[in-house]
């Protein structure tokens, strides 16, 4: 599957768990299913666990972490 048909996958809405970034307007957010990538759980328990999750998603929470962290230049933010 293309970059672009997986982050297709991804979609925003202020009526969905208040306009962030969630899996095919699914009340599950990009950021939880990364969280659940980084825990250590595999593809198959977040998927067992989770049923109206599809493979494709996880690699569209990946593919959309990836196009977010591209960037050209980063300023350091004063504290």
């Amino acid at each position: 599957m293309s970059e672009n048909a997986l982050l297709s996958r991804i979609t925003s809405s202020p009526d969905v768990c208040h306009g962030k970034p969630c899996i095919r307007g699914l009340r599950y957010p990009v950021e939880f299913v990364l969280e659940l990538l980084s825990s250590g759980m595999t593809h198959s328990e977040i998927l067992a666990d989770y049923e109206d999750l599809e493979a494709e998603d996880l690699l569209a929470a990946i593919a959309w972490a990836s196009r977010l962290v591209r960037t050209k230049r980063i300023e350091p933010v004063l504290i």
